[in-house]
């Protein structure tokens, strides 16, 4: 199965921003009495989605709009972790640099942060200027609007990519372009649900840690 684009998520792929975010979010969920909300209930429904997305999920269950400074009070905070520490996920940079061919980056996050946080951590130039997010499309993942758009601008077919992706929406969102994907269950606190989870939103295959993937893109490539 060859390729000629490997397209890499970021948030909980790359990066271990999804720890943060889920400590911030739940703490603010709380704060404003949607104390049922779970580490579990919040990876299933919010990761991997726009943040939009995720603010119409949070008035279904609060009943209307959020509060004032909600979502601004969630990014300050988040910011204020990540300004002290963003750190990439073990063997990122050795993994995406052995593994030959073209690459970019497809995110849920906005196009700016996105860049901003990659530059943090250490990683855009790996990737820079291929870094695509769903704040340029019309919708965001579970939609395939991203991964297509990246695909058009990197100027390869949709068939001739293929996807790594820690979230269901992703896997959903990289099937739905009609490319094939590989999970990651990296900072996932439970593994195996994640790891069944992913494969039942039709990944191909689903790996631990990044030390395996060049194995798994060389696996992959075999005819």
């Amino acid at each position: 199965m060859p390729h000629d684009l490997i397209i890499y998520d970021c948030d909980g792929t790359l990066i271990d921003t999804e720890t943060i975010y889920a400590e911030v979010n739940l703490k603010a969920y709380h704060a404003i009495g949607l104390t049922h909300w779970t580490l579990d209930s919040y990876v299933d429904a919010m990761v991997g989605i726009p943040v939009t997305e995720g603010r119409k999920i949070l008035e279904r269950e609060y009943g209307g709009p959020l509060p004032p400074e909600f979502e601004s009070g969630i990014e300050r905070e988040a910011l204020l972790r990540f300004s002290h520490k963003l750190p990439t996920l073990p063997g990122v940079r050795e993994a995406v640099s052995l593994v030959d061919g073209t690459r970019c980056v497809a995110s849920s996050t906005s196009l700016v942060p996105l860049k901003r946080n990659l530059t943090t951590a250490g990683l855009i130039d790996l990737f820079d200027p291929h870094v695509f997010s769903a704040s340029q499309v019309s919708r965001g993942k579970p939609h395939p609007d991203v991964f297509l758009f990246a695909a058009e601008q990197m100027g390869v077919r949709p068939e001739r990519c293929l996807v790594i992706e820690d979230s269901v929406p992703g896997v959903v969102a990289a099937r739905a372009a009609g490319m094939p994907v590989v999970g990651f269950t990296g900072v996932a606190h439970d593994k195996a649900r994640i790891a069944r989870r992913l494969t039942e939103a039709g990944a191909m295959a689903v790996i631990d840690h990044m030390d395996e993937w060049p194995a798994m893109v060389m696996a992959l490539r075999r005819p």
